[in-house]
This record gives structure tokens, C-alpha cells and sequence, in this order.
């Protein structure tokens, strides 16, 4: 785990003042489950702090490349570059999976290519950044990063929530209803199940970190099925 962090810790382009931030960042949740007392987690801190900084280097980014755009524009930009899928995708990139510190249950359930464990972490990891050094140093690593990813959509998304409305209205049909189905996982990292449905075309259920997400999911599915 060491020669991991080293390597790591080379790839944010950052040599840490306080190296027990990254340890922090990079120990997972699951390592204290069965603890008595549980006040406080640093790894989770330390995710909440990294995507507060995420959000705001992300929305200044946009701000500045797309000076003309109006602001639902921007949002829905926004809110592709912070899903979790993305943050997943750049904590892959820059291998942050061999650095987790898991418990054995989840490291052997493939927690190190878990897509919410991975989002969280790289997330985490920013926060340490930010805890370490300060703002200039994690938006660095934000910049470097989810640039290229920013330059590779050249039109706003259209999230599947909208498509999905916007095609039930153009077809002279009713907006598509939601329903939360239950919830699987543990405690820690639950996984939403959503129903969408158009009257008279169909359903489909979506799955999710969040009810957000699997609304996302489950309208992007039911997309699909009706433009086969």
C-alpha cells in the first residue's frame, strides 16, 4: 500500500506535508465497521470536504470556457462532470483502486472497481488536497484532470430525465411517473431501485447510488427501449 501511495502521491503532483490525510483518504469506511464508538470518520470527512471543491472548481471551469452559455446550460454540464460515474472514471484513470485500504469482505465483493467506492475515494482524495494544502493545489489537480473530459462534450447533455419527458410530450403522452421500488446493500453503500413509466409505452427500473442517480438510470433505460 505504501509503494501504491508513493505513486499515487506522484500522480496528483503533490508531495504531502501531512501524509496521513492521503492514508485517511484512501482508508474506506468499511475498516471500522464493528467499532463501539463511531463519532467521526476521516475518510468520509475528508468526501465531503473534496466534493464541495470538485463542485466549485468544476463550476469555474465552465464559467470561463463557456462564457455565452445561459445557466441551465452550464448546470447540466456541471452535473455530468460531478456525477459519479465520472469522478469513477478518473479515479480509474489514475489508479486509484490498488491504493484502497478495504476491509476483506468488500475488497473480495470488488470494491477496488466499485464505481461508488471509487467516485467516493477520488473524492476523498481531493478533500486531502485541499486539508494539505490548500485550494490552488486540489483545483490543480481538478484542472488537470477533468479538462480533457469537459473538452469532449461540445454541446450541453441532455440529461435521460429530460429526453425522456420531452419525448413523452412530443408523442401526446402523460410525463413519466417514478416510483422507489426498495433499496439494496448495506447501510454504508445503499443501491436505489427506481421505476419510471409512460402510460401506454412501458417501464423500466433503474439502480443507483442515489434516487437521483437511479432516476437517471431508469429513464435513460426506458429511452433506449422506446427509440429500438
Amino acid at each position: 500500500m505504501k509503494g501504491a501511495a508513493a505513486e499515487l502521491s506522484a500522480l496528483l503532483g503533490h508531495a504531502f506535508a501531512r501524509p496521513e490525510l492521503l492514508a485517511q483518504a484512501l482508508t474506506h469506511p468499511s475498516m471500522h465497521q464493528g467499532r463501539k464508538s463511531r463519532t467521526s470518520d476521516p475518510y468520509e470527512r475528508l468526501e465531503f470536504l473534496g466534493d464541495r471543491v470538485l463542485g466549485l472548481v468544476v463550476a469555474e471551469m465552465l464559467f470561463s470556457r463557456f462564457p455565452n452559455e445561459a445557466e441551465g446550460a452550464l448546470a447540466r454540464r456541471h452535473a455530468a462532470l460531478v456525477r459519479r460515474e465520472a469522478v469513477a472514471r478518473i479515479a480509474t484513470e489514475i489508479g486509484l483502486g490498488r491504493c484502497l485500504v478495504l476491509a476483506k469482505g468488500e475488497d473480495d465483493a470488488g470494491g477496488r472497481a466499485n464505481p461508488g467506492i471509487l467516485a467516493d475515494a477520488c473524492e476523498a482524495v481531493i478533500g486531502a488536497l485541499y486539508a494539505d494544502a490548500g485550494f490552488a493545489v486540489a483545483a490543480s489537480f481538478v484542472r488537470s484532470r477533468w479538462e480533457p473530459m469537459m473538452e469532449e462534450a461540445l454541446a450541453p447533455p441532455k440529461d435521460a430525465k429530460t429526453g425522456l419527458q420531452e419525448w413523452a410530450q412530443g408523442r401526446g403522452k402523460p410525463l413519466p411517473h417514478y416510483q422507489v421500488l426498495g433499496q439494496e446493500g448495506p447501510p454504508h453503500e445503499p443501491i436505489f431501485l427506481i421505476e419510471v413509466s409512460v402510460e401506454g409505452v412501458g417501464s423500466a427500473v433503474g439502480r443507483g447510488a442515489s434516487k437521483r442517480v437511479a432516476e437517471q438510470a431508469a429513464a435513460g433505460l426506458l429511452l433506449e427501449q422506446v427509440k429500438t
